[in-house]
């Protein structure tokens, strides 16, 4: 049985904000490919220096925070069950914490050590928030911490628990399940929480191993993009690339090529370079690109397939042409040639393994490492260009939130805001 916990909303209604350019809306920011708009973005700070504030949260998680209308959203469990998942709104200003909605199951669901529950990022729009904690439901607030709706979507059930983060586009929330038996992509309708439409993947498996004992699983979060003038949804599923009809759910086209010898499993989301799709898959899986554009099976448009790459569950990057991506094992920063699937260069700087995404802010790239250290470096093809690393001693697996002279971090104790 699923219900609502009110815990206290702090704040009135009545201050809604339109959405700013350089809010962070959702995971790996307001266009989903870890870009950002906003200026004056800080280069160094350690947990001493540069600190703007720093909030207390319950739990570690690996969601990471968003900004929207002078809100800081994040998620985190109550307790070490999982049974109570909550969202919290701060005030990006001066981090106090204005409203917690927390709901509650029975039954604890199994998770992996490294992926403690609530390891999603909400999304919102200036006017609503929302935040999908699997067996708990999907869940959509105003800003004022009221509940708008909720819907209960059934069990997902997976040994190493759940972790895609739901996306916003033109009054519709998009969200990929891929881990465990329910695998799918479905769009529900922003203001009523009605499903619009959700097309099932078809496995071969009990959605934990394959058909061959190995692993699956897919903890990708789906991308937008246009191709060929069309809006299209991006999803990597644990065996194939597909991208789906935004209105209809309609599968437009597959790319094969992402299972490999040791699972059926995808963490990090596509990267587009123009009219290429790069995927690298989970688990030291393949790196791959096809070419974009076409209908069908698009299988035959590959231009290579690396059998073997680090350990990716961080997203990349494209800028000038080159893709940066960040591994989890080795703990390497690369600049791969996306035309070819060349590695440039590879760079141990960051000195621990990453979870967390590459962000472009500035022209710099940020990343957090475990151990807390984000390694920020200029984007060169020829060489690893670090500009700083700041750390803060606190581990985390989460991804920097970009907005105007303020990034926001989340690590396993506290959420950060770094600025003056």
């Amino acid at each position: 049985m699923l219900r609502t916990l009110a815990l206290g909303c702090l704040c009135a209604a009545g201050f809604l904000a339109p959405l700013s350019a350089a809010d962070w809306p959702q995971f790996r920011g307001p266009t989903g490919d870890g870009v950002s708009t906003a200026t004056k973005v800080p280069i160094e700070w350690d947990a001493d220096t540069n600190v703007a504030w720093k909030a207390p949260l319950p739990r570690p998680a690996n969601g990471s925070p968003i900004v929207s209308g002078g809100r800081v959203f994040v998620t985190s469990a109550e307790d070490a069950d999982g049974k109570q998942r909550s969202l919290i709104c701060f005030d990006a200003a001066d981090g106090k914490q204005l409203w917690k909605q927390t709901v509650q199951i029975d039954k604890k669901m199994p998770t992996h050590q490294t992926n403690p529950y609530c390891g999603t990022t909400p999304a919102a729009d200036g006017e609503r928030v929302v935040v999908w904690h699997a067996s708990a439901g999907l869940h959509c607030y105003d800003f004022a911490g009221n509940s708008l709706w909720s819907r209960q979507l059934g069990e997902f059930e997976h040994m190493w628990g759940y972790g895609t983060s739901p996306i916003l586009h033109n009054g519709r929330i998009y969200l990929s399940s891929g881990p465990g038996k329910q695998i799918w992509v479905a769009a529900f309708d922003l203001k009523t929480g009605d499903t619009i439409w959700q097309t099932d993947e078809p496995i071969n498996g009990n959605g934990e191993r394959n058909a061959d004992g190995k692993y699956m699983g897919s903890w990708s979060t789906p991308i937008i993009t246009k191709i060929g003038g069309q809006e299209q949804l991006i999803a990597i599923m644990p065996t194939r690339v597909n991208g789906y009809d935004l209105q209809s759910g309609k599968i437009l086209w597959s790319a094969s090529g992402v299972s490999h010898d040791r699972g059926d499993l995808s963490y990090s989301s596509p990267v587009i370079v123009d009219d290429l799709c790069v995927v690298t898959s989970g688990f030291q899986g393949v790196t791959l690109a096809f070419k974009l554009g076409g209908a069908g099976d698009l299988t035959g448009t590959t231009l290579y397939r690396n059998e073997k790459s680090p350990q990716n569950i961080g997203s990349g990057v494209t800028v000038g042409g080159y893709v940066y991506r960040v591994n989890a094992g080795p703990g390497t920063i690369e600049c791969l040639d996306p035309a070819t699937g060349e590695i440039k260069w590879t760079d141990r700087a960051a000195g621990a393994n990453m979870w967390g995404s590459l962000v472009l802010a500035e022209g710099r790239l940020y990343v957090t490492n475990q151990d807390g250290a984000t390694v920020v470096f200029a984007p060169n093809p020829a060489k690893f260009d670090q500009l700083a690393v700041n750390k803060l001693g606190e581990s985390t697996n989460s991804t920097p939130a970009m907005t105007d002279s303020h990034i926001y971090l989340r690590t396993a104790g506290h959420l950060w805001c770094i600025g003056k």
